[in-house]
């Protein structure tokens, strides 16, 4: 394509489909074309080595799954409507997997029965689907996607740690051989449940996940779970005393501490959520921040949501903003640890149209004080006390320990050496190959096009001939060099322009281009063009091999 698509959003977005490698077919469904299918499939040979040699086994589970097995690990409703359901002919309910963490457990009851099964790694390469609200950034997240996705099984938490590192490292050594700069970061669980978990990250502004990082120290964390020291106030409180004032259409923070000439600081927040069962929970937090949700629903549930402001209305008789600490008959009242901070605040009154000023920490009821905050650019490392930086990344493996989570809700488990039943421990492992084509175009473009990473190039080396009619022998005899060397090679022979030649190869970024002209073939020669850094070599032909090699090694393409 010359132009760029209007429906791209992302580089990668827009030179996949300027390029040729992908064509939408509708709204998250991607249909991969020929070069685009050569690239997943050179990520996952890669992926197949890697996996292979930590002793792993491939299998393949159906995407079709019963929604039985859904409904008894409990997620068939904690998964919403990111799931594909529906019922069959028979009127059963059955689901198109989005993970597979229940199909594997089924698979481990029926063949892991004794600790000398034990401990066992399974993995496969397969599609997934969920039904996104918003599917953005052409395949980096779409509705239907290839995954792979890997579990391991055994007798104790030691022997979990092993198999949960095996898998680390053999992640890095996946995302180094397919070219990619990333980082590994501390992670959500989420609905996938279990305990401690790692993102691999690559660094890109498009990138919808922000990380917290730490230069100093290095400590790295998704902004769903990272934690920072708490800013202290730097002034002093303006109140003495506890009493209402007037504050009529001051809901917010801003327009709270604007009238009543106060930082932010010195605002305590009160937001309301409610479960799915009607409970509520007041969550409080000082003005200058923000909740983060991820560590709240950890806390909560993650059948709370935020209360809407009729159910306020209708619940407390309260306009939504004048809601506070003092008095609300909550069934839970939770506050972030900067709550601490503040001797003397300010918060909501339950009347409309007014706030407390000069409240304190005694006078109200809180049950729990928890690490809610959303960590802001600029904030205090935990763990040094240096400035954190926010960065935008793409996610492109994630690792857990699920621990017994579906061992125990599915009955898996095994007999130990002195013949008791115990539950299998497992992690769960995840790889999104379009996510990896999709990073390293977002990391390796320029004004031209794509710079593909050599081993996962669609090819690796483009034959561009600049008269076809003239040297279509000399052609073929370098063209059967390269493959006869090993060298994935595609041989551009039509008959247009060596501009347009040029322009496409560029957009497309295979690697190592050699020009074949009149000139230089009447001399045994051909030209080497990297798309790296656009450095030419005129070469022999009997030397392209031996050439390009080197270059290879040296360029570290």
């Amino acid at each position: 394509m010359k132009e760029n698509p209007k429906e791209a959003e992302t580089k990668s977005h827009r030179l996949l489909l300027r390029g040729g490698f992908i064509t939408q077919h509708q709204s998250g469904v991607y249909t991969f074309l020929p070069p685009g299918w050569k690239i997943m499939q050179k990520i996952q040979n890669i992926i197949r080595s890697e996996m292979n040699s930590i002793g792993a086994q491939e299998l393949l589970m159906p995407s079709l799954t019963s929604g039985e097995v859904w409904k008894q690990s409990g997620r068939w409703e904690t998964f919403g409507n990111d799931m594909f359901k529906f019922k069959d002919r028979k009127g059963k309910d059955v689901a198109l997997a989005p993970t597979h963490e229940e199909v594997i457990s089924l698979l481990a009851r029926d063949y892991l029965h004794s600790y000398r099964d034990l401990p066992q790694i399974w993995y496969q390469l397969q599609t997934k689907f969920r039904d996104e609200p918003r599917p953005r950034g052409g395949i980096l997240r779409v509705r239907e996607f290839i995954m792979k996705d890997s579990y391991s099984f055994d007798r104790d938490w030691d022997s979990l740690d092993k198999s949960y590192q095996l898998h680390k490292d053999a992640y890095s050594r996946i995302f180094e051989r397919c070219g990619l700069e990333f980082k590994i970061v501390e992670a959500s669980s989420g609905i996938m449940g279990g305990g401690h978990s790692e993102e691999f990250m690559v660094f890109t502004k498009t990138g919808e996940d922000s990380v917290v990082i730490c230069e100093k120290c290095g400590y790295a964390a998704n902004a769903e779970v990272a934690e920072a020291n708490i800013i202290e106030n730097g002034s002093k409180e303006n109140f003495s005393e506890k009493k209402i004032v007037h504050t009529p259409n001051a809901r917010s923070v801003e327009d709270v501490a604007h009238f009543l000439d106060v930082e932010p600081s010195h605002i305590v927040k009160s937001l309301l959520y409610v479960s799915e069962k009607g409970q509520t929970a007041m969550v409080l937090i000082r003005g200058d921040y923000e909740i983060n949700e991820a560590k709240l629903l950890s806390k909560l549930g993650t059948d709370f949501q935020l209360a809407s402001p009729d159910f306020i209305k209708e619940r407390f008789g309260i306009e939504p903003g004048f809601i506070g600490p003092d008095g609300l008959a909550a069934d839970k009242i939770i506050a972030d640890e900067s709550v601490r901070q503040v001797e003397r605040f300010v918060a909501g009154s339950n009347k409309d149209d007014y706030h407390i000023v000069g409240l304190k920490l005694s006078d109200i009821r809180i049950d729990e004080f928890a690490d809610l905050r959303l960590v802001r650019e600029g904030d205090l490392c935990s763990r040094c006390n240096a400035p954190l930086k926010i960065l935008n990344a793409i996610e492109v493996g994630h690792i857990f320990k699920l621990g017994t989570k579906y061992s125990d809700s599915l009955d898996v488990k095994y007999a130990d050496y002195d013949g008791t039943l115990k539950p299998i421990i497992m992690g769960s492992y995840g790889i999104g190959v379009g996510r990896i084509m999709a990073a390293a175009i977002e990391l390796f473009n320029d004004e031209k096009g794509i710079i593909w990473p050599f081993a996962i190039a669609p090819y690796e080396v483009n034959l561009i001939e600049i008269n076809p009619a003239k040297t279509s022998n000399f052609s073929d005899n370098v063209y059967e060099l390269m493959t006869k060397s090993g060298f994935d090679t595609i041989w551009d022979e039509r008959n247009i322009s060596a501009g347009i030649k040029f322009k496409d190869a560029e957009l497309i970024g295979i690697p190592i281009n050699i020009i074949i002209s009149e000139n230089k073939a009447a001399r045994g020669e051909a030209e080497i063009q990297i798309r790296k850094d656009a450095s030419k070599y005129d070469i022999k032909v009997e030397n392209l091999v031996q050439a390009i090699n080197t270059i290879i090694e040296e360029k570290r393409l």
